[in-house]
């Protein structure tokens, strides 16, 4: 299993769900993607990718200046 990591903080809608989707196609089943991004609309996008494409959202963490999520491929 393999952790990809995605810094695409300051990337606006729609930079940081591309990167997630270009990621996801380089990845196996059971690898993790890690991102980190700025943009709040981030938030509603990748849990409808996730719904959308049958990975999971393991971890949505939201602080002031940055969000991280972190997806399981299936």
């Amino acid at each position: 299993m393999a952790d990809f990591n995605l810094n695409c903080k300051g990337l606006q809608c729609p930079g940081p769900i591309v990167q997630v989707f270009k990621t996801a196609k380089e990845a196996q089943s059971g690898d993790i993607i890690n991102v980190k991004v700025t943009d709040r609309g981030f938030i509603k996008d990748i849990q409808a990718w996730c719904k959308k494409t049958g990975n999971e959202l393991k971890e949505l963490n939201e602080t002031e200046t940055e969000i991280q999520v972190k997806i399981q491929k299936k």
